[in-house]
């Protein structure tokens, strides 16, 4: 159980308490989604700039949705892994899926499948295309890499580690960096397989990193004696006291497993890890396929190359704000109580933090500061920051739909109520494409800005249609804490 101070500290959720807890995630996003611009910047400085970002943008929406099966092992982990059976076998679905993910990518790079994919559905140049599969090769221990290092990530926030997580992401950009200027200068591989082989290195650095940082925890969960019903979760056993503590002063209690939990009292079994992650697989797989869809669309309406050129600036740019608003969804599910306590105070702070993320860029995409990050920082040229500017000012009010959508997320989570969560993405995608059929192919708007339209009401609408789910689901939860005091 909690102790008395930190039970107290659950009613307490002032700004101060909540970016206490908030910031460590938020950093540690933040960290990932600066390898995008980095990364583009490398490549538009290579030969044939355009091409090259051209492919490199198609390759890493490819090599995306080829990750989507493995992307939530994160979260079963944290949720699941609690004693030596559970690990092994969730360690066991998670060989299962990493399998999977990369079957996926060999299968795409298939000559056959790969030419009817490029050329065909996706309508590209033959030099584009050309580019885009050595870029793919170059991704093909991405998916694994992915599953292994979010699963050992969980195990290190089940754990109480949580620092050894950023100090993970760390590790990635080093390693990134050093491997995207090494392939840069002291070889003649294309600007798109550059960017791909520094990414994946960083990615498969930082899943064998992970790896090593967990061996504590993973010792721990091994032990000789197994845990007795009623003794402390693992999270309080092998936990930094640093992050206690400030577990503590945030008011998350170690003794809440949280949702998704609660294999306590029998083994967790294979059926019971397939009924809580497809929900959760679905989710990402949906949200994901968003990106490559967008590029087959741009693929064939106005300026294609220019568009698919500008998209991954730009998306990375849009990444950067919107990360922020992605970490906010684990501060949601930790320190919203049972009976919504807080949730006025949570949801104050994410429309100020929404508010100040989407002025921000508007700054940056309305101002003479887009010609300054365009053309100076990302190195693209007059005519490509001409494609990238206005798709920017579209995207200006997403970052605060996306803190929106993560305090909704969060509290359809903390209170067990993932369905509509699935149909708001698909609501997402729906509307994404709808919108970009009617501007892009039926207006002649230019692709990038066609894209991030979409982008834009597809976020609306996702939040239109949770906001009466996120109310039935608080009025129920209190409903329920309500007639259990009676």
């Amino acid at each position: 159980m909690p102790s008395d101070s930190a039970a107290r500290s659950t009613t307490d959720h002032s700004a101060r308490r909540i970016v206490a807890f908030w910031a460590p995630l938020a950093a540690t996003w933040l960290m990932m989604a600066v390898e995008g611009p980095y990364l583009a910047a490398v490549v538009a400085r290579l030969p044939d700039p355009t091409l090259g970002l051209a492919a490199y943008g198609v390759a890493i929406a490819l090599a995306v949705l080829m990750e989507a099966p493995v992307i939530m092992l994160l979260s079963a982990s944290t949720a699941l892994v609690e004693d030596a059976v559970s690990y092994r076998r969730l360690r066991t679905f998670a060989h299962g899926l990493n399998a999977f993910s990369t079957l996926l990518l060999l299968f795409v790079l298939v000559p056959p499948v790969h030419r009817g994919l490029m050329l065909g559905v996706l309508g590209l140049p033959e030099d584009l295309a050309r580019l885009t599969y050595g870029a793919l090769w170059c991704f093909l221990p991405w998916p694994a890499a992915i599953g292994y290092r979010r699963f050992w990530q969980g195990v290190l926030i089940r754990a109480g580690r949580t620092r050894l997580v950023a100090g993970g992401t760390v590790v990635r950009l080093v390693s990134m960096s050093v491997a995207a200027l090494t392939f840069a200068i002291a070889t003649d591989l294309p600007g798109a397989a550059v960017g791909a082989s520094a990414l994946s290195f960083g990615v498969v650095t930082e899943a064998a990193v992970a790896r090593w940082m967990a061996r504590d925890a993973i010792r721990a969960l091994l032990g000789p004696a197994p845990r007795r019903a009623g003794a402390p979760d693992p999270v309080t056993v092998a936990a930094d006291p640093h992050d206690i503590a400030e577990i503590g002063r945030v008011g998350v209690s170690t003794a809440d497993p949280g949702p998704g939990a609660g294999t306590e009292g029998g083994e967790l079994r294979f059926g019971e890890i397939g009924r809580f992650y497809v929900p959760l697989m679905l989710t990402s797989l949906i949200g994901i396929a968003i990106q490559p869809m967008l590029t087959f669309f741009m693929g064939r309406a106005a300026s294609p190359v220019e568009s698919l050129a500008v998209f991954p600036v730009v998306h990375s740019l849009g990444f950067i704000f919107r990360s922020v608003g992605l970490s906010f969804q684990d501060a949601v599910i930790a320190l919203l109580g049972r009976g919504n306590e807080g949730y006025e105070e949570i949801r104050r702070f994410a429309i100020g933090l929404g508010a100040t993320l989407s002025g921000i860029l508007a700054l940056l995409a309305f101002t003479p500061l887009s010609q300054l990050w365009f053309v100076h920082v990302s190195g693209l040229t007059p005519e490509l920051a001409s494609f990238a500017i206005p798709a920017a000012r579209v995207l200006t009010p997403v970052p605060f739909l996306g803190v929106l959508l993560s305090l909704q997320r969060g509290t359809l989570i903390r209170h067990r109520t993932t369905g509509p969560i699935i149909v708001g993405t698909a609501a997402e995608i729906t509307a994404v494409a709808g919108v970009f059929v009617a501007v892009g192919w039926g207006l002649g708007w230019a692709g990038a800005t066609a894209a991030f339209t979409g982008f834009l009401f597809g976020r609306l609408t996702a939040n239109i249609y949770l906001t009466p789910r996120v109310r039935a689901a608080r009025h129920g939860a209190a409903t329920a804490i309500e007639e259990v005091r009676t």
